[in-house]
């Protein structure tokens, strides 16, 4: 099962969030405990407390709780570092860097221009302030490499006829997806994945596969 984390300011802003540290709206609450509720639905036996985790940022820590589940932190299901792009539209990080246009899934945080990294704050609507770092950031390729880590803590679990609760983020969940079905990353752009709407990996016939998807 992998559920995204609920609406934040940047989610309907459009801006990349990747590693800062942004909490749900109050829109994004309601949403989390909305899932919380579709999900038992689905599972109502729910998930052994060895079998939860969850991105340790706090947007998706705030969706699991409110959904009603305790997942311990698995690092790997941490979003995209989206580096010289974080915080920043798609829009902006394009007329930065002096191009036409710039996308995640193309050309990457290392095709942005050095000169915009560094370290800013941003206020969120509410006043509370937020840390921005813009480094270097992760290649797709990295982000593939790096949910094995998760996939590796899933099957055995799974093996022993048990149900995995993932939270986490839409770019990662979408590529540890395509992870999951051993098909190219880039693939992952065409799996729509709302906030706080679920999907579920499975094994059928021996293959790994979609099962429900954004639900």
């Amino acid at each position: 099962m992998l559920l995204r984390h609920g609406q934040t300011v940047w989610s309907e802003s459009g801006q990349h969030t990747g590693r800062t540290n942004i909490p749900l709206t109050a829109v994004g609450e309601r949403q989390a405990v909305a899932a919380g509720a579709r999900i038992r639905d689905t599972f109502p036996d729910g998930f052994a407390a060895d079998c939860m985790f969850a991105s340790p940022l706090r947007r998706a820590q705030q969706t699991a709780h409110l959904a009603g589940f305790a997942p311990a932190p698995l690092p790997s299901l941490a979003e995209w570092d989206y580096g010289r792009a974080e915080g920043r539209t798609r829009q902006t990080v394009a007329a930065m860097n002096g191009r036409d246009s710039w996308d995640v899934w193309r050309d990457g945080p290392q095709a942005l221009s050095p000169a915009m990294e560094g370290d800013w704050v941003e206020t969120l609507p509410g006043g509370e302030q937020v840390p921005v770092h813009n480094g270097p950031g992760e290649t797709l390729n990295d982000v593939y490499e790096r949910v094995q880590t998760a996939i590796d803590v899933a099957v055995p679990l799974m093996e022993s006829g048990r149900d995995v609760l993932f939270v986490a983020h839409a770019h990662v969940l979408r590529i540890l997806t395509t992870r999951w079905l051993d098909v190219d990353p880039h693939e992952a752009r065409k799996l729509r994945l709302d906030t706080a709407h679920y999907s579920i990996l499975s094994v059928y016939k021996g293959d790994r596969v979609i099962e429900r998807w954004n639900c």
